[in-house]
Parts: structure tokens; C-alpha cells; sequence
């Protein structure tokens, strides 16, 4: 069995707003590391963003030249997943089981057999994703908070299989990448999701039955003490990821009236407009 001294190197998979940012903590925390998409383009806009956060973490006085300049020497990327060989591996990709699980499958097949497998996944239980593996004990879920170069707490999922010492290894990793970890069982949403959930939903019917505006609904939310209102933190997270979210909860709780998604969500993701990332959400950020 591994311990925390035999994690060198850590795979990312997926260059979205997510695996950028676990990269990017995991180079900051001196680990080599290779960050997989399909999409070259999408790589090179997620070295864009690091070094932009990085430079914004000089300005802060929070990070060093010298340590901006390591940081990136250790990230490199790829867009053959067969390049993804790692002691620990998190995949950060589209909140769909099928594609999840395929990913596993393949990332299983070309690693060593003391690597461990995590996933990032908000919503899909943990037993779910590893069930086709042929080692389910080394995959565990290790949740991270958008955005993960900032937020410090990390749940760490143990599913039906997951053995008690990889989740231990899991919560030692997130403790190295500076976080907090919270150990959870699997379950639909885990603990902060579920519980957020209606944080959006209830926002959303809100807004659907006319009671008051986006603006309004945020403004009173944030005089409460919140630092910010449902719409805009959809907006930062991503409205389609929110949405695919909250969809993912419902069916894994069997269509349980309190966690139905919106049609205004719906339509908003429909319609390309996935909120800062793409100029548009529920406001208009052009």
C-alpha cells in the first residue's frame, strides 16, 4: 500500500475550470503533473488561466516569482490519455457516468496497480463510477470546490468498495495540496451539494413564479449575510455544470420533486449562455 511519501507525480483529467484549477494546486504543492483533454485548445486556455492566477497571486503577495515559475515547469499536458501514468489520478470531466466510467476503465488498464483513481464528480455516487473497475478499492472520491486554487475544502468520498486506507491516503493528499478534507460515505450530492442544492433550486422557483427578480433574489440573499446570491454563484460555477448538477441529484434521488432542475436553467444552457466563462449567464458579463 502507498504512502503519502510515495505520491510523486499526479494526473488531472479534464482542463476545465475544475482540472485547471486541482493542476494548478498540484504543481503549487511540488508534485509533477500531467493535465489530459481532448482538446488542445482547452489546454492551452487552462495554462493561460494558471499563469494569470499565479500573476495574480504575486500581486496578492501570496506567491513568489520563483514559485510561478516552478509551478508551471511542473504542469505539462497532453491530449493521448495513454500519457496519463500517475500515482494518484483526479478526473474532472462532464458529470455523466457513462463517459466517467470509461475513462476509469482505460486510466486502470495503463497505470500500475498501486495508482489510485479519484474522482471530482459533485453528484454521481462513488460505488457507481468504480463498479466496472477490477480494483474498486483504490478508486475514491475527492471533491473539490470551484475555484479549487482558493476554496480549501475537499470531501473525500469512500464508496461501497473504496478500502478505508486509500481514503486516509486520499485525505493526506488534499492536506499536502493545502486544503481541508472532510471524510464522507457515498451518497447522491455527498454533504455540501445536497445540502446547497435548494440554495439554487428554491432561488430558481423563486424566479420561475414571479416573485421577485434575478437582482432582488441575490441582493436579499446577500443583506443576509451570504457573499453571494443563488444566480450569481450559478454564474461562477458554470450554469450548464450547476444544471448538470442538480439533473445528476434528481434522478439518483428518483425524481424527487424537491430536487427537479429548472426550466429557466434549462433554457439558459440551451442557449450557450453558461455564465462568466461564457460572457452570459444570468447576467451579462460582455
Amino acid at each position: 500500500m502507498k504512502s503519502i511519501d510515495d505520491i510523486k507525480s499526479v494526473g488531472v483529467i479534464g482542463a476545465g475550470t475544475m482540472g485547471q484549477g486541482i493542476a494548478q494546486i498540484s504543481a503549487m504543492a511540488g508534485y509533477q503533473t500531467i493535465l489530459y483533454d481532448i482538446d488542445e485548445k482547452a489546454l492551452e486556455n487552462a495554462i493561460n488561466l494558471i499563469e494569470g492566477n499565479l500573476k495574480k497571486g504575486i500581486e496578492k503577495g501570496k506567491v513568489t516569482g520563483a514559485e510561478k515559475q516552478q509551478a508551471l515547469a511542473l504542469i505539462s499536458t497532453s491530449t493521448k490519455i495513454t500519457e496519463v501514468v500517475a500515482d494518484f489520478i483526479v478526473e474532472a470531466i462532464v458529470e455523466k457516468l457513462d463517459i466517467k466510467r470509461a475513462v476509469f476503465t482505460q486510466l486502470e488498464q495503463i497505470n500500475k496497480e498501486d495508482a489510485i483513481l479519484a474522482s471530482n464528480t459533485s453528484s454521481i455516487p462513488i460505488t457507481q463510477i468504480g463498479a466496472q473497475l477490477k480494483h474498486p478499492d483504490r478508486f475514491v472520491g475527492m471533491h473539490f470546490f470551484n475555484p479549487a486554487y482558493i476554496m480549501k475544502l475537499v470531501e473525500v468520498i469512500s464508496g461501497a468498495a473504496t478500502s478505508p486506507e486509500v481514503a486516509m491516503l486520499t485525505r493526506e493528499f488534499a492536506e499536502k495540496l493545502n486544503k481541508v478534507a472532510v471524510m464522507a460515505n457515498d451518497s447522491p450530492g455527498f454533504i455540501v451539494n445536497r445540502v446547497a442544492r435548494h440554495f439554487y433550486v428554491e432561488g430558481l422557483k423563486v424566479l420561475e413564479e414571479g416573485v421577485a427578480s434575478i437582482e432582488t433574489i441575490d441582493t436579499l440573499i446577500q443583506a443576509s449575510g451570504f457573499k453571494m446570491g443563488p444566480f450569481q454563484l450559478m454564474d461562477l460555477i458554470g450554469v450548464d455544470t450547476n444544471f448538470s448538477v442538480t439533473t445528476s441529484m434528481f434522478n439518483s434521488f428518483y425524481q424527487d420533486p424537491k430536487f427537479r432542475p429548472s426550466r429557466i436553467q434549462q433554457q439558459k444552457v440551451d442557449a450557450g449562455h453558461h455564465g462568466r466563462k461564457t460572457g452570459k449567464g444570468f447576467y451579462d458579463y460582455k
